[in-house]
């Protein structure tokens, strides 16, 4: 039996028709993968079905792309134009300033529009562990964007956490006041110290995320800067967060294109089914499809796979 996939987190662009600032003219200088030019091309429903044209993809979500935040509805606005003519994607994760004074009102045109289901924004974070955590303006201290996240509990809508791990403690404190809100951290708590003192980090920042039981999370982008994807160096931070999370928290996501740069999709995939491959068949298709399309409120498309 072929495995359905939900792709719970990817990207598109168009810049020949949309500005976003990071694949236009304000290079991002810390990138976590490095080098990234090979990003500023196009990327759209043809080319998304090309890489994921061997696996039987049956709904995505489009997770916000940095587009110009001086019109932040304008992407969710755009992405339904291209459902209209792709039938993808199935659901729409925007963009909103959650310390902005406006939050509230900009959150309410996004939601005139029905594949919307909630925003990621991410909150001013420190380069590395040894840097002091902030804690102004834009901070997850700042009770601005704290009150944005209320603002989004009372409106019934998601929140995608990203965040290297070393504000997982962090986070929990937070979003552990806001029991009622629902949570994704994105690409697996972005687990880049590969050292085993590293490894330890994360997986106690992990299990205080996890103690959360309004948070899930994507097994994702799993890409290092200075080395290869590879199913070796990837098998324990998979197999240690489906331990941490459990089955029913924890979907697939690809981060394409951008984890284009390390892995095409398919050997991603390949790869990530054949670390859970002592998995049961239930919770494949759980982490696959179920959870993704339980947690985004996913209406499958009545038509054809999307690839």
């Amino acid at each position: 039996m072929t495995l359905e996939i939900v792709d719970a987190h990817h990207h598109f662009w168009n810049l020949d028709k949309n500005y976003y600032p990071w694949l236009a003219d304000r290079e991002e200088k810390h990138f976590f993968l490095g080098d990234y030019s090979s990003l500023k091309r196009n990327y759209l429903p043809d080319e998304y079905k090309q890489d994921a044209r061997d696996f039987k993809i049956i709904a995505t979500v489009h997770v916000e792309a940095e587009w110009d935040r001086d019109d932040q509805v304008g992407e969710t606005a755009w992405l339904h134009q291209i459902f209209r003519d792709n039938g993808m994607p199935n659901a729409v994760v925007g963009h909103v300033w959650l310390a902005s004074k406006d939050c509230e009102e900009i959150l309410n045109k996004h939601q005139q529009f029905k594949l919307f289901r909630g925003v990621r924004s991410k909150p001013i974070t420190s380069l590395n562990p040894d840097h002091a955590t902030p804690n102004g303006a834009g901070s997850m201290h700042d009770p601005n964007w704290r009150h944005g996240l209320s603002v989004l509990e009372r409106l019934g809508l998601s929140y995608d956490l990203r965040v290297p791990y070393w504000h997982l403690h962090e986070a929990a404190d937070v979003l552990g006041v806001h029991s009622n809100l629902q949570v994704a951290l994105n690409h697996t708590g972005f687990p880049w110290d590969r050292s085993k003192k590293g490894i330890n980090l994360w997986k106690n920042a992990m299990r205080a995320i996890a103690a959360c039981p309004n948070v899930c999370v994507k097994l994702s982008e799993l890409g290092l800067k200075n080395a290869p994807w590879t199913i070796e160096s990837n098998r324990g931070v998979v197999l240690d967060t489906i331990e941490i999370f459990g089955i029913e928290r924890c979907m697939w996501a690809s981060n394409f294109p951008v984890a284009g740069l390390k892995i095409s999709y398919k050997d991603q995939l390949d790869g990530m089914l054949e670390i859970m491959r002592e998995l049961r068949s239930s919770d494949l298709q759980k982490i696959f499809s179920e959870n993704a399309i339980r947690f985004y409120k996913i209406s499958l498309p009545q038509q054809n796979p999307v690839s």
